[in-house]
């Protein structure tokens, strides 16, 4: 088969031992032929069987005439090629038996330069089928080959970078997936010692990299396991941690990829705004399918950039980073939260989505402390109202609270901390939704936020709770960006206070032992200020300072919105227990900000709650009314006492639960009383 063929069935045995043949055509001859040819063919076949068994497959033997076969091969055509896609094959098996049994198969191996076969091979050969069986061998070979002395040699030539740079027919079926295993086999093999071999240096400056150039052109592939593949690649090129390798890819051309990479996920984000906004209107099962997928592409990719700046390559971070901000945060996403049409305008629900996201996923502080700066910014608008975003008072315009008038000095250190009509973001006179005018472009992000809880729909309401829940979590957040938003608890800021003072800092200690709670004194040079700064002088946004007023105003304006939300009778139970797990994180540390008003706004909505809740307990579910109850109240408990926020980022784009189940079917009814009775829970 694989040699010499077998002797011939007619070679006579017979005559050789001086027997008289028979003469042909008589009778006895017929008798005696018959048994004789049968025992020739069985001897011809034993003879063949005994002669593959003299050569074992796992030998040296094997790989020997395995090599010496393809070396007298001078073109492949369609009779030789199931031969070589064998021997391709049958080496790859034989090189990986050897690299776990015997050195002396490597050692072969290099002596008969088979790499180099394998890239003549390679040449003379135009059929689809043995380039597929050739990357299919490389890539068996470099994942399972553990000697890293036989590693080292199959990329210590130029065969390998031969392979990587050829022209294959990516047109072909599968031709591209072997390729791209091909790619990522060797980048798993990559550390500081390989690497060097794979790259062209001219004065210890890497002037050629084949592996890391040739994956970048499939970046951004249809497919996604395509795109995945060379995510993987670049990151473990990255970790490396060679010096030389991480300024060629952070120099021109290479450096646009991630400009790159950033517009690609620019225009995904625009896309699922598209989703987002078809399903508000018909939120069809294929739609949502949809939905889904696109964000696990835009979530993935945010786990990329976070991988790729914790690679430990400032240049790169920092080109994340700038990109980040100027092409997604700077020109879409702030832009959407005020409700300023430009070319690139998506809704404010996937803008707070793609905010949670960017401040769960990125882990770096640079970039939180930016995005969380950014919502101080206030575009310049002639006609800003001076007030709350929603230009009505609070009941802290009007005075202090009832526990705050035991004397006259401390009363009027009470109104100094008190905010004024021109810094408060509760509605008295709330309507149900704000009005363009609400909505005016000199308020700051950080209003439009508020005003979204205080007279905003459900799905904006839940976003700018789930953006202030997820800032809150936010460890890479200094406390003073925390303080100056007014979400900080009080307990946090007086621990600061108190192990400043411990260890001897006066201006901790008079902050300590002082009624204001405001941010650190001016002469301190907080994070808040440093960032301020930066977007001030890097990126021209004009910030409102909150230093104007102090950082307790601004926890009365986060608490007037809370109160504000649970008195509405347009927001489903879903949204109020988001907003109930973000006031238990502040009130318990701030009751003294909790006043009178506050109080009777939620009894007056206890009472609309309750009075709705007895128009339905005379129908058919009045006998489960108490086990309703005590399950919504175990389920709202645990909701709000829980470590993290109820409702994730995901949930900001997906339709909401309609709150208003009409008819009077028995579901309807109990999805009704259910709804009610969390509301009152809450």
């Amino acid at each position: 088969m694989r040699c010499a063929p077998p002797p011939a069935a007619g070679a006579a045995p017979w005559a050789g031992q001086g027997e008289r043949s028979p003469r042909v055509g008589t009778a006895s001859c017929a008798s005696e032929l018959a048994p004789h040819a049968h025992h020739a063919d069985r001897r011809g076949f034993a003879a063949m069987w005994l002669f593959w068994r003299t050569r074992n497959r796992f030998s040296i033997e094997e790989l020997r005439y395995l090599t010496d076969q393809l070396q007298k091969i001078h073109v492949v055509y369609e009779a030789n090629k199931e031969f070589v896609v064998e021997a391709l094959r049958s080496i790859a098996e034989l090189m990986i038996y050897g690299d776990q049994h015997d050195p002396l198969f490597f050692e072969f191996f290099m002596e008969k330069q088979i790499m180099g076969e394998f890239a003549r091979i390679l040449r003379i050969s135009k059929l689809s089928r043995v380039s597929l069986q050739l990357l299919q061998t490389m890539s068996i070979m470099i994942q399972n080959l553990r000697n890293e002395h036989s590693i080292y040699y199959i990329f210590s030539n130029e065969h390998i970078n031969f392979l990587i740079t050829y022209s294959f027919d990516f047109q072909i079926d599968e031709m591209l997936s072997y390729y791209i295993s091909f790619l990522r086999a060797i980048s798993g093999k990559l550390n500081k010692n390989t690497i060097s071999l794979l790259v062209t240096t001219k004065n210890d400056e890497v002037i050629s990299f084949p592996l890391y150039v040739e994956a970048l052109k499939f970046a951004f592939h249809e497919d996604s396991m395509i795109r995945v593949a060379i995510r993987t690649l670049t990151l473990n090129v990255y970790h490396v941690g060679d010096e030389s390798v991480n300024r060629f890819v952070s120099r021109v051309p290479l450096s646009d990829y991630f400009s790159d990479m950033v517009k690609h996920f620019q225009k995904q984000c625009i896309d699922l705004d598209k989703l987002v906004v078809r399903s508000a209107r018909n939120a069809e099962p294929v739609l949502m399918a949809s939905i889904e997928d696109a964000i696990v592409q835009i979530e993935d990719a945010l786990y990329y950039f976070s991988d790729v700046m914790s690679s430990g390559i400032p240049d790169l971070g920092n080109f994340i980073t700038e990109n980040i901000l100027q092409l997604l945060v700077f020109r879409i996403v702030l832009p959407s939260l005020q409700r300023q049409r430009t070319d690139l305008w998506i809704s404010v629900s996937t803008s707070m989505y793609l905010l949670c996201c960017i401040l769960h996923i990125f882990k770096d502080k640079d970039m939180a402390s930016t995005v969380a700066a950014a919502l101080f910014h206030q575009p310049d608008c002639p006609d800003r109202k001076q007030g709350t975003p929603n230009g009505c008072t609070s009941e802290h315009d009007h005075g202090i609270s009832e526990n705050q008038v035991s004397n006259t000095s401390a009363e009027d250190q009470s109104n100094a901390d008190k905010p004024t009509s021109s810094s408060s973001a509760h509605l008295q006179c709330l309507p149900d939704h704000p009005s363009a005018s609400d909505f005016c472009q000199g308020n700051t992000l950080r209003e439009h936020l508020l005003s979204y809880i205080t007279g905003g729909d459900g799905s904006q309401a839940l976003g700018s709770l789930c953006l202030f829940a997820t800032l809150l979590q936010t460890k890479e957040l200094d406390e003073s960006m925390l303080d100056a938003l007014g979400i900080l608890p009080q307990r946090k800021q007086h621990k600061k206070l108190l192990l400043q003072a411990l260890v001897g800092e006066d201006t901790a200690e008079r902050q300590l032992f002082s009624s204001s709670s405001g941010v650190a004194d001016d002469s301190i040079c907080s994070d808040f200020d440093i960032y301020i700064r930066k977007l001030q002088s890097n990126y021209g946004l004009q910030c409102h300072h909150p230093r104007q007023l102090t950082s307790k105003v601004h926890r009365y304006q986060v608490l007037d919105a809370l109160v504000t939300l649970f008195s509405r009778a347009n927001i489903s139970a879903d949204v109020r227990v988001v907003g109930g797990w973000l006031f238990r994180q502040l009130l318990p540390h701030g009751e003294d900000e909790f006043t009178a008003f506050h109080l009777k706004l939620l009894k007056d909505s206890h009472k609309d709650c309750s009075e709705k809740l007895l128009e339905e307990s005379g129908g058919c579910w009045c006998d489960l009314l108490l086990p309703i109850v005590r399950e919504a109240w175990k389920n709202c408990k645990k909701a709000i006492e829980a470590s993290s926020p109820p409702k994730g980022s995901k949930s900001i784009i997906s339709p909401l639960d309609s709150c208003l189940f009409g008819g009077d079917s028995s579901i309807a009814i109990a999805e009704r009383i259910y709804e009610m009775v969390k509301s009152i829970c809450l």
